[in-house]
């Protein structure tokens, strides 16, 4: 498939948060995002694909739409498969593996899918099929239409390559770059998180802030595809160029090790400079002196999984005193599992967002406007 034809391209996302992923694409410069379900669909080419695993914060993973075609049995699938030009997409001797999966069709053996793709796939492009290859070719077979994709990311693009260190149940990067969104932060004012774990809603709003390209510092599988014009990849990531700013973002936690990590991760992400971690306890939570209110962001234990539920009510309660109390024009956003808790803080929150799966977890985001 050449640069010059267009596919469809189709950004994954955690179920719940497609819209906010499709108002990033579109303030990405990214054309006519269609919201779909799991996540959002445009059509480009190959550079558009590089750049929005380069660029977007929020997408899972990228997907090339390569075809699409109606299939009722193995044959038609087969000779479908055989016809697709796959020595322009793969490189021979390059593993790939495939996956499949059949929903409400007539053809209902994904392993034989896989098979009849990873026949082709040998005999055409001459890549040898692995079960742990990196470049993943997916087959999607749903009411009989056949969909051909290739993941052009590789591992999921929460992994930035920068974060080593973590707390438990930690926040995915891509989570926490939409739920800044969804609060309203464009990277014109300061953030704070007061639980901060592992520093994660600091580190990206301050790369937000800066311009910093989420895929910066990581490799990604569509490197490994016949046609990647490495030159090409060179100047795209050296056009998206940092900006300046004079905001600084600040994280704390009662807990000193996640203190810690947090200025690890931010040294490793080159946002130390403009980061500040400080050891305190909610009860104790004043504002920075940062001359203009901003946005404090907050992803406290659920009790599902970290904590003692009963317990946590007095922990809510605590953060949403101490907010009433001492950040006067601040604005609050609170992610958590159980609306009753979120109940517990006495803040004037606006309806929640769509539930959103977290580890197993159903958890939703809580915003307010600004505190009075």
């Amino acid at each position: 498939m050449p640069l010059s034809t267009p596919f469809e391209i189709f950004a994954v996302v955690q179920p719940g948060l497609e819209d906010v992923l499709a108002a990033e694409m579109r303030a990405c410069g990214f054309a006519d995002p269609v919201v779909q379900p799991g996540g959002v669909a445009i059509t480009g080419g190959w550079p558009d694909v590089w750049r929005a695993n380069l660029q977007l914060r929020g997408a899972t993973r990228i997907l090339a739409r390569i075809d699409t075609f109606r299939a009722v049995h193995l044959s038609q699938l087969d000779k479908h498969v055989r016809r697709m030009p796959w020595q322009t997409l793969l490189k021979p001797g390059i593993a790939v593996r495939v996956d499949a999966t059949c929903r409400k069709s007539k053809i209902y053996h994904a392993g034989a899918v896989a098979q009849r793709v990873g026949d082709a796939i040998s005999d055409i492009a001459g890549a040898p099929v692995e079960a742990d290859a990196a470049l993943r070719v997916m087959a999607r077979i749903d009411d009989n239409v056949c969909t051909l994709s290739i993941d052009t990311s590789g591992e999921m693009l929460h992994r930035r390559g920068h974060k080593q260190a973590v707390n438990r149940a930690p926040m995915r990067e891509t989570l926490a770059a939409l739920f800044l969104r969804a609060c309203g932060y464009d990277g014109s004012e300061t953030v704070l998180d007061p639980m901060c774990g592992s520093g994660t809603f600091v580190i990206e709003a301050a790369e937000i802030a800066s311009g910093l390209a989420a895929g910066r510092a990581r490799s990604f599988a569509f490197e490994a595809l016949a046609g990647f014009d490495a030159d090409a990849w060179q100047a795209l990531r050296a056009s998206l160029a940092p900006r300046s700013h004079d905001l600084i973002f600040h994280g704390s936690d009662r807990d000193p090790g996640a203190v810690r990590m947090s200025r690890e991760n931010a040294e490793r992400a080159g946002v130390a400079g403009m980061s500040r971690f400080t050891q305190t306890d909610i009860a104790d939570l004043v504002p920075p002196d940062t001359g203009a209110p901003g946005l404090v962001i907050v992803n406290p234990p659920y009790g599902g999984r970290i904590g003692n539920r009963k317990a946590l009510y007095g922990v809510y309660a605590a953060l949403g005193a101490s907010l009433a109390r001492r950040f006067s024009g601040w604005r609050v956003g609170l992610v958590t599992s159980d609306a009753a808790l979120a109940r517990a803080t006495r803040l004037p929150f606006g309806p929640p967002g769509r539930p959103v799966d977290h580890g197993g977890i159903k958890i939703r985001l809580y915003v307010t406007g600004a505190l009075r």
